[in-house]
């Protein structure tokens, strides 16, 4: 599809704590919407045999992401474990000025930096419907150890905290509701989850709720 070259795309940060379905539901909206672009990250992890250069990553040496790091080349970037990853600046701002929408997946620690070195972004933080169903989610995909998953319901419920950060939240109580939800407002359709309305925020803090079960 050709992209509208009218005026820039917007830019909009996507976050979520583990298990809120944020990955399926930016998934879905990218298939929803072909206007929409995903904002490919830069890596130094090497490339798996089923990953394709400039589609899953952009894939580069270490002492080539210090380089861009030095050359303030990326909206954020951050270290997990061994590996770089980061956000291209020319990346984001090709597509934005080719007419896209640029769709921008990250943790809330990544969505500062973006939201001061692009400020005209905005930005949507997925929450479960509630803590124990996030809880739930995360028990219920058998992938991890226990004390893998206490970990991550930790740091899930510490992620949750930072939703009044963001511009807009979004309940992923039902996927196909908040599916719709979510393409609402990334097209300008408000849909009053708006971080601002006082019943958002309650409705928010009332999903914190009590800490894990033990």
């Amino acid at each position: 599809m050709t992209a509208p070259a009218t005026q820039n795309g917007q830019l909009w940060v996507i976050s979520a704590p583990s298990g809120a379905g944020k990955t399926s539901l930016v998934r879905k909206l990218l298939e929803r919407d072909p206007s929409l672009r995903f904002s490919i990250s830069y890596t130094t992890r090497p490339r798996r045999s089923s990953e394709v250069e400039g589609r899953d990553y952009f894939f580069v040496k270490k002492q080539q992401f210090r380089e861009m790091i030095r050359e303030d080349a990326f909206l954020e970037h951050a270290q997990v474990f061994d590996n770089w990853y980061g956000t291209g600046r020319e990346h984001v701002a090709a597509l934005r000025s080719a007419g896209f929408t640029v769709v921008l997946e990250i943790d809330w620690q990544g969505a500062r930096p973006v939201r001061e070195r692009a400020p005209d972004s905005r930005s949507i933080f997925i929450l479960p419907p509630s803590f124990g169903e996030l809880e739930r989610r995360l028990r219920g995909r058998k992938t991890d150890p226990a004390d893998v998953i206490e970990r991550r319901l930790k740091d899930a419920r510490d992620d949750m905290t930072h939703w009044d950060e963001f511009n807009y939240v979004i309940v992923n109580d039902d996927f196909d509701a908040a599916l719709d939800r979510l393409a609402a407002v990334v097209a300008g359709r408000e849909q009053g989850v708006s971080t601002n309305l006082p019943a958002v925020g309650a409705a928010a803090e009332a999903i914190l709720g009590p800490g894990p079960s033990p």
